[in-house]
């Protein structure tokens, strides 16, 4: 399988990680990918990128180092009812939301607590996936989270960075992905880059979702039409124009 678009990077601007947007973009190439979502921590993370951030992301050109860059956040789910820390306004001027758990933003509380949030975040309508859902210092009730999302047809993301730096992600995220798999839910798989590196570093992730069985065609991200018609509907669903 393989992927055009990474749809989880991040640069300098989330305050723990350590490149520029022109570097995402160049360890992108270098990995053979079409291309990738700048999407920084959002502002209620310590260090995460201000609201205006994301709305200057207009400035920068479609294509960057030879590759297609889409705007986008990760933002910060916030509480049980599944709020994220980015005003609608703001959001207008993105491509992509990921949202997921941040223990800065939301402590980590039992499985029925985390599972209740997580399902208002996907219902929330400015989201369109959730990032590392496999995170265990959050359990959720897998079943559940994928049929709600598949449900609204949002996407769940195998993150690679979860087999190496979130100790204990791997079992989560090969059962998320068999459910998927069964239950026909959208997928993303997503670097979760912090160094350019690893932009475009999915392997762990690919191997993920073929052994899970998980066909192509339900992989937003493994073509760029594709992700881009997702990210089109999307838009039309929060009642956006398209993006410039």
């Amino acid at each position: 399988m393989r992927i055009a678009i990474d749809t989880h990077t991040h640069s300098v601007a989330s305050g723990h990680a350590y490149s520029t947007v022109d570097e995402l973009a160049r360890g992108v190439r270098s990995r053979g990918l079409e291309g990738f979502v700048l999407t920084d921590h959002g502002p209620a993370l310590p260090g995460g990128a201000h609201p205006y951030h994301f709305g200057n992301l207009r400035i920068l050109p479609r294509v960057l180092e030879g590759v297609r860059f889409y705007r986008g956040i990760e933002a910060n789910i916030l509480d049980p009812q599944g709020r994220i820390d980015l005003e609608p306004y703001w959001v207008g001027y993105l491509d992509f939301v990921l949202a997921g758990f941040h223990e800065a933003c939301f402590s980590p509380r039992d499985r029925a607590a985390n599972t209740e949030a997580l399902l208002a975040a996907l219902e929330n309508p400015l989201v369109d996936a959730i990032s590392h859902p496999g995170n265990p210092a959050f359990p959720i009730d897998i079943p559940a989270v994928v049929d709600r999302a598949a449900a609204l047809g949002k996407a769940l993301e195998v993150n690679d960075s979860s087999f190496r730096v979130r100790k204990g992600s791997t079992d989560n995220c090969r059962v998320l992905a068999r459910a998927c798999a069964e239950r026909g839910c959208p997928v993303v798989c997503g670097s979760d880059a912090h160094y350019w590196t690893d932009a475009g570093r999915l392997d762990t992730a690919i191997e993920t979702l073929l052994a899970a069985g998980i066909p192509e065609d339900r992989v937003v991200n493994a073509r760029t039409d594709r992700f881009e018609d997702f990210t089109a509907r999307r838009r039309a669903e929060k009642g956006f124009s398209k993006a410039s």
